[in-house]
This record gives structure tokens, C-alpha cells and sequence, in this order.
């Protein structure tokens, strides 16, 4: 499935399950979300969708794709979703084990039938006892298990049976798995592959803030009855108001990583590989060690284990020395030559197994990091040998060498997809070859850019040059041989690969039996784009002319199609809206296509059909596309479109079809329902009656009604969502019932993704007759003519890619349909710029979009279908809107976005004209000239060290971008933001008017650490982490030795793990309608299988533990809610990145249940870094930074530290003024907490102060009656009372001086209970106290639908029955 966030983590935007009431309406959302995922419940959750496409809206980027899904499910009947529910009861019935291991205890093991023996084998060696045992067989009862085979098929193997460790002899390839086990055993806890971002390692930093696991740490503890103060004073530079943004915290110092030496040296020894005398010895090969005692050893690894033997630097005599103390394992034998060995394993090992698995385990893709500190670089031969004998993916583990890729991506394709078990293998294979694929994609392109790579065809010039590494094809992203000439040259070939990347994504979600795409990953990296592809089997034999049998190579000049790619490609045609077509060849004769005519067909030496050149799969974007002869619409043309481009590729986002076609269906339904209303109006006969209301799909049968339906549907994003969505199942059946007559292969299951298109109108007939009456058959016609669909019988949008394409002709015949394409992509393209900026600027108004940084904000404009190339038009819109103060986090986050992108562009450039041996000194120079406040910024030119070879250099250097180049050198900051500022009016068409860093960062209220961040996040650099200090006029900020690293940056697919989204959308559906624990135990199962298909991290699994942690504390269980978010917090940290806004806002929902398990000072800590990574990611000014600011402020008056508390409590204040008004809910409850602080501290006069304006704000917005306002009036009462006591206090003693007689005061400290209660009102979570009256009326209510839902079920089957709205849904 297609996620609009392919490479951004998929979070469940807000997903906060009980947000009933909250406070400051931020629950609007969530209404909509409620009344969404409750319809799903009823169409069987657990079905499959072989089919997916994205509907886009933004906010509710994930509830709506597993609905597409289920629009998906023709195939599959209602019954089945009881079968899968058993399926994964049965799989979880898990037994127990007994291991017994030489020389240890025997212990339990708690398995599951699924597992392959080989599981056990790797839990083995990973435990602390056992773990330095690589090479032993397990034994039932004498007999060797397989490896590979499954716990379930071995006979005799259950509860109890007592499984032996058996030691095996070694053989060579044993050898070399059993020291590179060991030498990682050694480096478990050294983070330095973390830093230098290989072997999917990451940072994790949680367990510093939390003193290693989250047990009872952190509770204050007794002394007495007094409880024992905390220390709660922030750092400086996280006080509200500092200006101070230090980089050296980002990676606090953790002690465990102090490496604790065990070995000095472990090498291979010179005197490998043995000579033929000693391997009939059954010498497998030598080490050489150096313990720590400084003792050197000659080590012989042999078939029966390891040994001493008598070798020395110089001399070779392998016999075993005396003693030999011959050990099958080698941390055996190290621990009996040297103690300090001994000790240190043994510490290392206990520590090893005390961190969390999370902060251990692989990503399943490569996490970089922009900063690191110096680490030392010490002698590792594992690492050596791994960089010099070129490992090209994984010899060790796969016989005969290299992986095929392509045949492993298409084979998992064509895995069986009947029930789930088999669904969840053919996902996980497919998942882990992706990720695998990445991996060894993005090594080779490094390679390749980094020289270490033959090219194919080594004659030509370096640009020209394409290269094959593993079995994977590369190709540089320019403009070879002229392809592009006429698109746009360097450009379009640069953007190409990323269009070509989004096809690939779109087809592979569509997932169509027999039709298969090219492994795609782009990488870029120094500059360069480079695209790697599986390869084709027989394409390099052959000429591409002979190859391709369908599609165009000259972009439309010679055509061919072919009538088997025409029944494959009519089956995506509807989920992805593309329209079958026809266009004329070099022979002026017809040819039909069903996709761009780029798009090419070959069918491999394998007999696969595949499909490639997917880059025009979406339309053509015509604000950027100007065309002679073709106005755009005058409001269009008033904001300045059609503009210029870099190239002509720029398409239409497929989120943005998604939600064009959405907009025009309800323009539709509307349009008929009007003119049938008419129609009813002018001879009301009876039978027109249910015509109406099937067609406007209202439950009601008074017209009435049926306006008022439409009218909302219109209005209201909800309603609007209701109205489709209910249709959508119907629709699925009607239609493929009613089109099956027409149209032969429409019958197939794939058509119907798109079932949301086909009208409820259709139906009105299908029920009885076929559309007989004309007067209905006539309104259909009109709204279809009106709306631009393809057919005139039913609602039916699809694009032609090829309108607008420079080479294509098309037949006179069809001159009719281009001409209603043409305009379909001009409403499309008007519709972009007329309704989807205005609703995301709206949506940051209030606030259901909040980004934080620059990959949050590309984020939310993607799920809205905006292309970033419309940043600034969204930027000018923002000016112009009259609320601009509100969005001025909004149009910061944009502008420091849209310099950065276009820093990026020049980085790109500039990079390529420099050469390896310069690349620090270059990359310093450049962030010196765009961030540094130096004046003359001077380069400096690698020193001396390089001037002898200068004589030398005359050979031409082959790398790309080689030569005598030292152009970089001569960049000035002056000239860098000039061309920044060219760069933005040109391809962003906004104007800059600044000239240096710090006009921008006075003009726009930037940061520099934060530019800092964009810009090394996006062009992969990483950097030393220390004080830069940007404002010196006297030296540059960086120098080259601060640069330590570039990195590629990765796009590739994401695929997706269905089924469990599924159950992840029902358990928030059963959430939404309070059942939490029906909810909680679909979300775990949700858990269980995103664990099966994905393995342990992922992003989505990280959104799962969040929901299920919010949902355990909802339900009180504090322990296990602390547990799951841990988890939460760590996937966040090592998926998505350490200050990655995701993670911020886990860390803030941690605090808050560390807090509730009165773990106050690590609440605290947490709450701390959250602010700190907060402040260094987007600044104080932002309006999340309120609620973190009220969660500190509330947790500080929790421990009576009063001024500190207003401090924060008060910048929340001010915050929220800003952003929601000051007459806002959200002030009225920032006052009222600044109050109670106040109130504490017996500043009464301040207090009611603040109290007398929440409580005004709660009188004009909810009115006297309302319970808020109660309670505001209430406290108030009090507090005067309160005030007037000390006042009177006050008086006596200055009236009678020091013998006064003095009532005593209540000062009261605040209980935990009223914090946490505040805490949790302000975090969105309300637990509202309801009457058994309520109860009652709730659980009659619920049986009522499931009885609905069970009628629902049994009616599944038949065809035609339309639905009625209220089965589905809760009218609010």
C-alpha cells in the first residue's frame, strides 16, 4: 500500500482514542476520524485488499487507506473474517523448551510453532550465557535438527522436550562467522557504527534521561513523612527566553559507552591461509591476538576449535604450544590466558543484556546521523577485511555469491495470497528483500560515485558512464545522448528518476497479478543522482529497439502496444486514473495505450511482463507546464500561472488526483440530487421515491432531508467523508454487477479500488432495472457531462498522461475526448491552487496541522497533493491571509525550508566540481558562506601535503567531477545568497529580498542551528558536534576538520503490511466507539503482525505502541503504559532520528505517564529534552511549544518549585495568546493554571487577576450555565475569600504589632491527583464520569448497531442491496 509518507515516518496524525471533549476543540478532528473509522467495523476488518490506492486528505492521512483497502475486498466474502480471527489464535499458541548447553544450567525457553530452529539458534547466541557459542547443532533425543525446519513440523518436539546443545567441528566459513560473532560481542556497546551509519545501527539516547529502565528509578523516596526534595533546575539554555542554542547536548555523554578493553588486538595473522601440509592438519586459518596484559599470541583455528600455537611475527611454526589450551570457543580460551580478559567479557556481556533490545536491534533501512562526535578509530579487522575483499551483499550467507535481485524481488511478487498467513509471508519476504535491496543499492552507488566502480561502457565521457555492481544496474542523472533535450535537459534527467521512483510505488501498490516493476532506489550522494535498478533478465543482450514491445522509446514519435501489457494495464487503470487511450505512430495508424507513452514494455528472458519509464504516470501539472494556445482559468492566471520550470516532467501528485476525483464525486452526487429533487418537485409520482433516496444515499425518504444531506456533505469535511465512504462498498458491488455486461475484463476484482466513483445513481436502477428510466438516465447524463467523467452512465474520472506530451499525436476521432482532458488538467491544476492551499493554511490555522520542521512541513503539504515547488505560493498565500500572526510558525518553517532547498540546489553544483581529496575543505567552505556572519569567508586549499603529485596530475582522472578543479574555493558569501536569492525567485518564484544570513535570520526569525540542521539533514552531510559559533566577524565557523562524513540520501519504496493496518484501523475504530478493550486487543494483534512482516522497528510499529500506550493509560494501567511508550520512544529515536519532531512528541507523552507512576524527576528530565530538542528544532515560537511549556510548568508546581513553574507556565501564555487568540479556550486554561501557581504561592491579587479573564472567556464562549464556567466562578469565590483572609491577616499585625494574634493560613501544596488531572486535560485526555443512566443508553446503543452490523454481515453476499447511512455511522 502506498502511504503518502513513503520516506516520513507514518504517524496516525492525533490520534488521541479519547478526546471526547477536548478542551480547546481540538477534538474536532477526531470527530471526523471517529465517524470514519467507524464505518469500517462493519465490512470486515479482516479482509485483504489486494488492490490499495490513497485517498488524499490530509488530516486523516492513515484511517483513509486502510479504507481504500476495503474497498478492495470484492474478492474476498464476508465470512472470512472469523477464519482469519482463528488463524492468529492459533499461530499464538506458543510451548516451552528445556536447553541444555555445555558447561551451564539447563533453562526454558519459550518458543512459538512458527519459529525455525534457526530462531533458537540466534536467541542462543545472543544470551549472556551462551552467547559465545557459535557452531553447535541442536539434538531432540540424538537426532540433529534442521535448521530450517519449522518447531511445528519436528516430531516429538513439545511442551518440556529437552533440547541439546551440541558442539559441531568447524569448518572455514564456521570459522570466520565464529570471530566476527565474537569481535561483535566485543563492540557491542560502542556506538561508532551508530555514527558512521552502517549495518542499520542508530542512536538511541532515552535511557541516559531514564537511568537505564524505567522500574521504580526516579519515585521520591520517604525520609520520614517529609518527601525527599528533587533537583528540578534546567539547564540555562532551556529557560523560556533564552537565546542560547548549544549543539553539544543533541548527544548527551553516556557512560556505558566508555569502552571497556578486553582485547588489545584481534587480526588475522600474515600467515594465512594455511599451506596444504597443515589443512590436512585441519588448520582452518590463523589469528594474532595482543590481550591486554600485553601478551602476544599465535592462534590456529581448526576444525575441533582454537588453539595457541608456537608461530611468532617472523617465524611460522604452526604446532600448538604448551599448554595449547584447545577450546571449541575462542572467548574460552581468551579467558584462560588472560584475566583482565576474563573480568571485562564477563562486565561487558552483563551490560550487553541489560540495555533494551530496541537499542540494539538493526532498522530495517539506514538511519544517518548529522552529528557525531570524534570518535577514536580503532584496529579492527573484521572491518578491514569487510572494506577490502569488497563483501558484495552477503557471500557469507548465500551460496553461490552474488543475490539475483530481480528474480528475489519478482518471486516474492508471485508468493500466494489467499488467507493471511500466507499474506504475512508474502509480505515479509517482500518487506525484507526491499530492505536488503536498499541496503546493497545504496553501498554500490557510493561506490560507483566514489570511483571503486568499472563502468559498462568505460570509452565514454564520465557522464555518459553506467555501471553494474551486484547484479544491480546504476545510471548517473544526467542528461545523456540528448533524451531530455527537448523536457529540459540536466533537469528533467534529474527529476526523472525521482517521477520514475513515484510510478514504481503506485504500480507496486496496485500490486496486479502478472504485471511486475523494477526494483528503483535514488540515491544521492556528493552531488550526484544516481538511479540503481534490478535488472532485467536478457535486456543487456539485446538492443532496447528489439525489446520493447509495447510503448514508446522516442517519447511518442515511434509507438507499439501489445494487446497482453493492454489487459495487464486495464486493471491499474482505475486505481491509479489512468485513461486508455489512443495515439497515432510514425505510420499515421491508431495505436491503443493504457499508460504514458514513456512507459515501455519488455517482457525478460524470464517470461515476465514488465513495465518501466514510469515517470509520467500522473498527469501533467499545467501551473508549470505553459503550453501555446492554452489559458488557464483568469484566477490562475492573476496569481502568475502558468509559471516557468526548470523542466517539463512536473506532474500532478498522486495525492492530489485522489482528492480532485473526491471533490468532483460530491459535485456530482450533489448535481443529481438537485435535478432529481426538481424533477420530484414537478410531478410527484410516487415512483420516483426511492430513486431519490438511494441516489442521494440518505436514509430518509423526505427530500428535506436530502438537501440537508447534501448541503452538509458539502460543508462539512466529516460529513463529506461519511458520504462517500458509505457509498463506497455498494458501489463496489452494484457496479461490478452492472459493468459486467459491458465490458468483459471490468468484472475483475482489481476495478473496484476505485469503487468509490461508481455513483449510488447507477443503483437506483440496477435493484430492479437497468437504468429504464429516461428521465434519471438523463440526469446521470448531465452530472456526467458537468463533472468531466469518462462515461456517460456512471461517475467515472481518469486521466490521459500523454495530453500536453510534445511528441505524441493523437487521431482526429478522439479530438473530442483531448479537448475534455485538457480541461480536466486545467480544473485539476486550478483545483490545487484554489482549494488545497487554502485547506492546509486553514488546517495550520487551527492547528490539526502542526509542523515542526522541514521534513513535517514537506509532509503535510504532500498528503494535500501540493508539490513543494508551490512553496512559495503557499508562503504568499500565508502573507496574505489576515490572520498571518497565527501562522507564523507556519511561514518561518516554510521560509527557512525554501532557503535550505535552495542551498541544496547550489550544494548540488558546487559539490560536483570538487575533487575527494578537498571534499571537507569544500563542504566547510560552504556552510561557512551560508551560515557564518564572517564577511570573507576564504576556502582553504588542501595544504602542501597534495603539491608533489601536482606534476603528476596531468592524466585525465576518471572519477566524475575529477580534474584540477579548485572553482569551489572562489565562493563568497555575498555571492552564495545572491544566488540563493536567484534561485528562489526562479524556481520557487518568491522573493528574498536579504543578502547575507543574518538580514534572513533578523528578517524572518530563523535560527542557525536550525538552518544548520535542514541543510546538513538534506544534503547528508554530519558534522562535528561542538559550539559553533556563527556570529564571530573575525573567523569562519567551521573549519574542515568539523566535517566528519557525507551521506547518501535514500529514496526507495515502503511497502506495507496490510492486514496488520487493518486491525491497527479497527482497534481505533472499536477505540473511537469506547469499547478500549475490544480496541486494545485488535491494536496488540495489530502489534503482532506488523511484528511479523516488518521484524521489530518500524515507524508504523512505533504509531501501534503509541496508540496502545495511550490506551493502557486510559485504562489505568500505568506500569504497562510506561512500558509501551518507552518503546515507542526508542523505535522513534532509532527509526525516524534522535530530534526528530516524532520523537519529541513521544518523549512528551512519556513524561506524562512517568509522571502518573510518580517517577517525578524523570518526568522532569524527559519533559526537559523534549523542550530542548524542541527549541534546537524549530524555537521557542511555535505553538506546540505551549502545551510542552504548560506539561513542565504543571509538573514543576507538582514539586513546589513556584517561580521556576510560572516561568514556563506563563511563556505558555503568551504562546497560546498568539496562536489561538487571547479569547480562545486554550488561554482561558493557560490562565487558570498560572493562577493556581499564584494561588500557592499566596499571591492572591495575581491570581484572581488571571482567573477573572479565563473565567470571562469561559462566560462568552460556552455561556453562565456551562459547567466550566461554574467552576471558574467557583475558584474565583475562593480566592477572594483566600485574599480578603490575609488581608485581614495582614492588618492585625500591623495594628498590633508583633503580639497580634494570627489566624493561620491554609497554604496548600497541590495534591499529585489535581496536577495529573490538569495533565491529562491538557494533553487531550478527558475521563468523563458517566451516570449508569448513561451506561445504559450507551450499551443499548451499541447492541442496536452490532445487531445492524450482524444483518449487515448475512446480506454481504448479495450483490445489490444498497446501504443504508445510519448502519454505519453516528450522526453527531
Amino acid at each position: 500500500m502506498v502511504s503518502k509518507t513513503d520516506d516520513i515516518p507514518a504517524s496516525v496524525p492525533n490520534c488521541n482514542p479519547v478526546d471526547l471533549a477536548d478542551e480547546a476543540g481540538d477534538g474536532a478532528q477526531n470527530s471526523k476520524e471517529t465517524s470514519k473509522t467507524r464505518l469500517k467495523d462493519s465490512c470486515g476488518c479482516g479482509h485483504s485488499a489486494d488492490t490499495a490506492m490513497v485517498n488524499g486528505d490530509g488530516a486523516h492521512e492513515r484511517t483513509e487507506e486502510a479504507e481504500s483497502k476495503q474497498d478492495g475486498n470484492s474478492e474476498t466474502d464476508g465470512g472470512e473474517e472469523s477464519n482469519e480471527q482463528e488463524v492468529i489464535v492459533i499461530q499464538d499458541t506458543g510451548f516451552t523448551v528445556k536447553i541444555q548447553a555445555p558447561g551451564t544450567e539447563p533453562f526454558d525457553l519459550q518458543v512459538s510453532p512458527q519459529e525455525m530452529v534457526q530462531e533458537i539458534h540466534q536467541v542462543l547466541m545472543d544470551r549472556e550465557d551462551t552467547c559465545h557459542r557459535t557452531c553447535f547443532s541442536l539434538q531432540l533425543d540424538g537426532n540433529v535438527l534442521d535448521n530450517f525446519a519449522e518447531l511445528k513440523s519436528i516430531e516429538g518436539l513439545q511442551e518440556g522436550s529437552l533440547l541439546k546443545v551440541v558442539e559441531e567441528p568447524y569448518t572455514v566459513r564456521e570459522a570466520r562467522i565464529h570471530v566476527r560473532h565474537i569481535r561483535d560481542l566485543l563492540k557491542s556497546l560502542d556506538p561508532s557504527d551508530a555514527y558512521n551509519g552502517v549495518d542499520c545501527n542508530s542512536l538511541s539516547f532515552l535511557s541516559i534521561f531514564t537511568d537505564g529502565d524505567l522500574g521504580d528509578s526516579g519515585k521520591r523516596k520517604k525520609k520520614g513523612n517529609e518527601l525527599e526534595q528533587i533537583d528540578c533546575t534546567p539547564p540555562e539554555h532551556i529557560l523560556p527566553g533564552s537565546k542560547d542554542r548549544p549543539l553539544v547536548p543533541l548527544q548527551p555523554h553516556n557512560k556505558d559507552w566508555k569502552p571497556m578493553q578486553c582485547l588489545k588486538v584481534l587480526t588475522m595473522s600474515g600467515w594465512n591461509p594455511p599451506p596444504g601440509n597443515r589443512k590436512m592438519h585441519g588448520d582452518l586459518m590463523y589469528l594474532y591476538m595482543v590481550t591486554v596484559e600485553e601478551r602476544h599470541v599465535s592462534i590456529t583455528a581448526s576444525t575441533r576449535g582454537f588453539y595457541l600455537n608456537q608461530s611468532t611475527t617472523y617465524t611460522f611454526n604452526p604446532k600448538p604450544s604448551n599448554p595449547s589450551f584447545l577450546s571449541h570457543s575462542l572467548v574460552e580460551l581468551l579467558s584462560q590466558i588472560s584475566p583482565a580478559f576474563k573480568k571485562n567479557f564477563t562486565a561487558l556481556q552483563k551490560k550487553r543484556v541489560q540495555r533494551h533490545p530496541f537499542e540494539r536491534i538493526a532498522t530495517p533501512f539506514q538511519v544517518y546521523s548529522w552529528t557525531a562526535p570524534q570518535v577514536d578509530h580503532a584496529m579492527d579487522c573484521v572491518r578491514a577485511e569487510d572494506a577490502y575483499t569488497s563483501r558484495l551483499g552477503y557471500e557469507e550467507h548465500i551460496p553461490g555469491q552474488t543475490r539475483d535481485w530481480n528474480e528475489e524481488l519478482q518471486t516474492t511478487r508471485e508468493l500466494p495470497r489467499k488467507n493471511l498467513p500466507e499474506r504475512l509471508l508474502r509480505e515479509r519476504a517482500i518487506f525484507k528483500v526491499h530492505s536488503d535491496f536498499a541496503a546493497a543499492a545504496t553501498r554500490g552507488a557510493m561506490a560507483v560515485i566514489d570511483g571503486n566502480v568499472m563502468a559498462i561502457n568505460p570509452g565514454e565521457e564520465t557522464r555518459m558512464q553506467m555501471f553494474i555492481w551486484n547484479n544491480i544496474f546504476f545510471s548517473l542523472g544526467f542528461d545523456v545522448r540528448d533524451h531530455y533535450r527537448e523536457l529540459g535537459g540536466d533537469a528533467a534527467a534529474h527529476a526523472a528518476p525521482t517521477n520514475d521512483l513515484n510510478g514504481v510505488r503506485a504500480y507496486g501498490a496496485v500490486d496486479v497479478e502478472g504485471l511486475y516493476t523494477l526494483g528503483t532506489v535514488v540515491v544521492d550522494y556528493r552531488g550526484y543522482r544516481v538511479t540503481a535498478q534490478s535488472i532485467i533478465p536478457g535486456i543487456l543482450e539485446r538492443e532496447q529497439e528489439q525489446s520493447v514491445i509495447y510503448g514508446s522509446i522516442d517519447f511518442g514519435k515511434t509507438v507499439v502496444s501489445h494487446s497482453k501489457y493492454l489487459e495487464l494495464l486495464e486493471k491499474t487503470s482505475r486505481p491509479l486514473k489512468v485513461q486508455s487511450h489512443n495515439v497515432l505512430n510514425e505510420k499515421n495508424e491508431t495505436v491503443e495505450l493504457c499508460s504514458s507513452v514513456e512507459c515501455k514494455g519488455i517482457i525478460g528472458n524470464d517470461g515476465r511482463h514488465y513495465i518501466l519509464d514510469l515517470l509520467r504516470t500522473f498527469p501533467p501539472d499545467l501551473n508549470f507546464l505553459p503550453v501555446d494556445g492554452e489559458e488557464l482559468p483568469p484566477e490562475s492566471r492573476r496569481q502568475g500561472f502558468p509559471r516557468q520550470h526548470r523542466h517539463r516532467l512536473a506532474c500532478l501528485r498522486q495525492e492530489l488526483i485522489e482528492a480532485f476525483v473526491e471533490h468532483r464525486y460530491l459535485l456530482f452526487m450533489k448535481m443529481a440530487a438537485l435535478q432529481l429533487m426538481q424533477q420530484k418537485a414537478n410531478k410527484d409520482a410516487k415512483n420516483d421515491v426511492p430513486a431519490i433516496t438511494e441516489t442521494a444515499e440518505t436514509p430518509s425518504e423526505s427530500n428535506a432531508d436530502t438537501t440537508q444531506t447534501q448541503t452538509t456533505a458539502s460543508d462539512s469535511p466529516s460529513a463529506t467523508e461519511v458520504s462517500r465512504d458509505s457509498t463506497s462498498q455498494t458501489e463496489n458491488n452494484t457496479y461490478a454487477a452492472s459493468q459486467a455486461a459491458t465490458d468483459g475484463e471490468e468484472n475483475d476484482s482489481k476495478p473496484a479500488t476505485n469503487g468509490h466513483l461508481e455513483p449510488a445513481v447507477t443503483q437506483n436502477g440496477e435493484c430492479k432495472s437497468p437504468l429504464e428510466d429516461p428521465k434519471s438516465r438523463e440526469v446521470v447524463l448531465n452530472a456526467c457531462k458537468a463533472v468531466g467523467s469518462i462515461s456517460n452512465t456512471s461517475f467515472d474520472i481518469r486521466f490521459n498522461p500523454d495530453i500536453f506530451s510534445p511528441g505524441v499525436r493523437f487521431p482526429d476521432d478522439s479530438a473530442d475526448d483531448v479537448q475534455k482532458q485538457k480541461q480536466l488538467l486545467k480544473d485539476a491544476a486550478f483545483f490545487l491552487v484554489s482549494c488545497q492551499i487554502p485547506s492546509l493554511v486553514k488546517d495550520c490555522l487551527d492547528h490539526s496541522a502542526l509542523p515542526m520542521d522541514g521534513a513535517t512541513l514537506t509532509e503535510s503539504l504532500h498528503q494535500r497533493g501540493i508539490n513543494v515547488r508551490y512553496l512559495g505560493t503557499v508562503l504568499e498565500f500565508v502573507d496574505k491571509t489576515p490572520a498571518k500572526a497565527q501562522l507564523e510558525h507556519f511561514y518561518r518553517i516554510g521560509i527557512s525550508e525554501l532557503i535550505t532547498r535552495c542551498a541544496k540546489h547550489i550544494f548540488k553544483t558546487y559539490l560536483q566540481g570538487v575533487e575527494l581529496s578537498a571534499l571537507s575543505a569544500a563542504v566547510s567552505h560552504f556552510l561557512n558562506c551560508f551560515l557564518s556572519s564572517f564577511p570573507d569567508s576564504v576556502a582553504h586549499l588542501p595544504p602542501d601535503e597534495l603539491v608533489s603529485r601536482r606534476k603528476s596530475r596531468k592524466r585525465r582522472n576518471r572519477v566524475p567531477g575529477g580534474g584540477d578543479n579548485t572553482a569551489w574555493a572562489s565562493l563568497t558569501p555575498n555571492e552564495l545568497w545572491k544566488n540563493i536569492a536567484s534561485e528562489a525567485k526562479s524556481y520557487y518564484h518568491f522573493t528574498i529580498e536579504c543578502e547575507s544570513v543574518d538580514q534572513v535570520v533578523e528578517k524572518y526569525g530563523l535560527q542557525k542551528t536550525t538552518l544548520l540542521r535542514e541543510i546538513s539533514v538534506k544534503t547528508g552531510i554530519q558534522i562535528l558536534i561542538k559550539e559553533y559559533n556563527f556570529d564571530s566577524r573575525h573567523k569562519p565557523a567551521f573549519t574542515e576538520e568539523d566535517i566528519l562524513n557525507i551521506f547518501p540520501v535514500v529514496k526507495h519504496v515502503n511497502p506495507k503490511a496490510s492486514d496488520a493496518f487493518h486491525f491497527f484501523q479497527s482497534g481505533q475504530a472499536k477505540v473511537q466507539q469506547g469499547f478500549l478493550k475490544e480496541g486494545c486487543e485488535l491494536i496488540n494483534e495489530a502489534l503482532n503482525l506488523f511484528n511479523n512482516v516488518y521484524g521489530a522497528m518500524h515507524v508504523e510499529i512505533c504509531a501501534c505502541l503509541r496508540l496502545l500506550a495511550r490506551l493502557n493509560y486510559i485504562m489505568g494501567d500505568h506500569p504497562e503504559a510506561l512500558s509501551n511508550q518507552q518503546k515507542a520512544v526508542l523505535m522513534s529515536e532509532r527509526v525516524l532520528g534522535i530530534e526528530h519532531p516524532n520523537t519529541i512528541q513521544e518523549y512528551m507523552h512519556l513524561s506524562l505517564y512517568c509522571f502518573a507512576n510518580g517517577q517525578l524527576s524523570t518526568a522532569l528530565k524527559l519533559l526537559y529534552r523534549a523542550r530542548y530538542l524542541m527549541l534546537l528544532v524549530s524555537g521557542e515560537n511555535h505553538p506546540e511549544m505551549a502545551l510542552l511549556d504548560s506539561n513542565i510548568g504543571l509538573v514543576l508546581h507538582g514539586v513546589m518549585e513556584y517561580d521556576l513553574s510560572l516561568r514556563f507556565l506563563e511563556n505558555a501564555l503568551t504562546i497560546n495568546t498568539k496562536y489561538h487568540g487571547s479569547r480562545s479556550l486554550k488561554v482561558a486554561l493557560s490562565r487558570h493554571l498560572v493562577a493556581r501557581v499564584y494561588e500557592s504561592k499566596a499571591e492572591f491579587r495575581s491570581a484572581l487577576q488571571h482567573e477573572k479573564e479565563g473565567y470571562t472567556i469561559y462566560k462568552n464562549q460556552m455561556g453562565e450555565a456551562h459547567e466550566k464556567t461554574r467552576e471558574s466562578s467557583e475558584y474565583l469565590k475562593y480566592l477572594t475569600q483566600q485574599a480578603v483572609a490575609l488581608q485581614r491577616t495582614m492588618n492585625e499585625i500591623y495594628k498590633n504589632g508583633s503580639n497580634a494574634s494570627i489566624t493561620p493560613l491554609k497554604f496548600t501544596a497541590p495534591s499529585m491527583a489535581s496536577i495529573l488531572e490538569q495533565l491529562n486535560i491538557i494533553n487531550g485526555i478527558i475521563f468523563i464520569p458517566l451516570s449508569q443512566k448513561d451506561l445504559e443508553n450507551l450499551k443499548a446503543e451499541v447492541q442496536r448497531r452490532q445487531q445492524l452490523q450482524e444483518l449487515g454481515k448475512s446480506e454481504e453476499p448479495t450483490e445489490d442491496r444498497p446501504l443504508e447511512l445510519e448502519d454505519r455511522i453516528p450522526i453527531d
